[in-house]
């Protein structure tokens, strides 16, 4: 059985071979073509696809920080220290910090309309922890983070639109809640530093500055403290923040990073599996050219297929080689589609080709995406080629089986 099926793979592969290059012919190489094409667009989509859902589950969990709990009521701003031990002795949970939140706008001279911000109240030792590339600006009287002047640290984007000058004093007003009716609060405040942390959320609004300044400015009503619960693995979010309710108990809403992006990340997922489909029919219209070779071989062999039957091959040997035959081009397709599809990946990442401006940041979060070529995406891209073009082969191949030895020896 061995020798039999190795003899018919020679016999496939001195059928695909012209006779005058010894390589490819040329209907061969044109289905080759085609069937790489098709594979390389569906690696390129799919590590597209795989990437911005990496990169963007990388930023919004800023690496770590993986279960959020929000206090309901005044009484639980301040975590009882039984409860913070509890959470710490949890498995994967590295830290539990407490941050502020809040709203305003941050006016420079250049922007004296001011920019909408989003303000980030944290403690000194976690300022900058997970905000990606820091570039502090130098100053001769430099304090830090939280000292009078009040210092910020801004996104790199929103420090481009803000465009302040050296030791400039920018205008910072800060919406608060004081006895049910908002209230709006100013300080003076300087840029220490920029961060550029590649959501591009974060980059056009986010302002740093200390935890304490920010809830005397904005009163820290009911939803503008968090406490953060860092977790190393993210395989095991889901486990703590069950546990973190049971600690916690009902004066918290526990919510993990899963559940705040269900229906981002679902879109995403349906997104990737229509483009699936969408650039297989490019494979599936490359498998027409496999089937075109294959009847063109059989015109063109037609006696070398009658000497094949008379010398004793059965009709099930001719199509187990004529789907050796399609199977053969299209794992050379495959193959070179893959490399080809895995290379221009690799480029797109290292050089960052695909990068967005401002607006278009915005709309999709990140400022560039990097490509991930998973070994499953592959897997499953060169299974579905595989298949598809068996199929393709299989009706041309049972026809052709039943060719006459006779009949295929007087053919011209």
């Amino acid at each position: 059985m061995e020798k039999g099926s190795r003899l018919l793979a020679q016999i496939a592969w001195r059928f695909l071979r012209s006779r005058r290059t010894r390589l490819l012919d040329g209907a061969a190489r044109s289905a080759l073509a085609a069937t790489a094409i098709g594979v390389a667009a569906m690696v390129i989509a799919m590590a597209l696809m795989t990437g911005y859902r990496d990169a963007l589950e990388k930023k919004l969990t800023q690496d770590r920080i993986a279960v959020m709990a929000y206090p309901l009521e005044a009484a639980a701003f301040d975590l009882k220290e039984q409860a913070r031990t509890d959470l710490l002795s949890l498995p994967a949970v590295e830290a539990v910090r407490r941050v502020g939140y809040g709203q305003g706008s941050l006016r420079s001279v250049a922007r004296p309309g001011g920019a909408d911000v989003t303000l980030r109240g944290v403690d000194r030792a976690a300022a900058l922890e997970g905000l990606g590339r820091i570039e502090r600006w130098p100053r001769p009287d430099d304090g830090p983070l939280g000292s009078d002047r009040i210092e910020i640290i801004v996104g790199r984007d929103l420090a481009a639109r803000l465009a302040p000058a050296q030791d400039e004093i920018l205008r910072l007003l800060v919406l608060g809640v004081r006895e049910g009716r908002p209230r709006f609060s100013y300080r003076s405040v300087t840029i220490g530093g920029t961060f550029a942390s590649g959501l591009s959320e974060f980059d056009q609004r986010l302002v740093i500055l200390d935890r304490e300044i920010l809830e005397q400015v904005s009163a820290a009503a009911v939803g503008e403290t968090i406490f953060e619960i860092l977790v190393s693995d993210a395989r095991q979010t889901t486990t703590v923040a069950e546990r973190v309710r049971k600690i916690l108990g009902p004066n918290y809403l526990v919510l993990d990073w899963p559940e705040l992006n269900r229906e981002l990340f679902t879109a995403l997922e349906v997104q990737k599996l229509a483009l699936f489909l969408l650039l297989g029919l490019i494979v599936v219209v490359s498998t027409f050219n496999v089937a075109s070779s294959l009847l063109v071989l059989v015109r063109e062999r037609t006696r070398d297929i009658g000497v094949l039957a008379a010398v004793g091959l059965s009709p099930g040997a001719l199509r187990r080689l004529f789907l050796l035959y399609g199977g053969g081009l299209s794992l050379g397709g495959v193959l070179v589609g893959v490399g080809a599809g895995s290379l221009a990946a690799w480029v797109l990442t290292r050089y960052e080709l695909i990068r967005f401006d401002p607006e278009l940041a915005a709309i999709y979060f990140l400022s560039s995406v990097p490509l991930d070529v998973r070994l499953s995406d592959i897997v499953a891209i060169s299974g579905f080629t595989l298949v598809v073009t068996i199929l393709a082969c299989w009706l041309p191949a049972r026809r052709l089986g039943r060719i006459q030895p006779a009949a295929a020896l007087r053919s011209e």
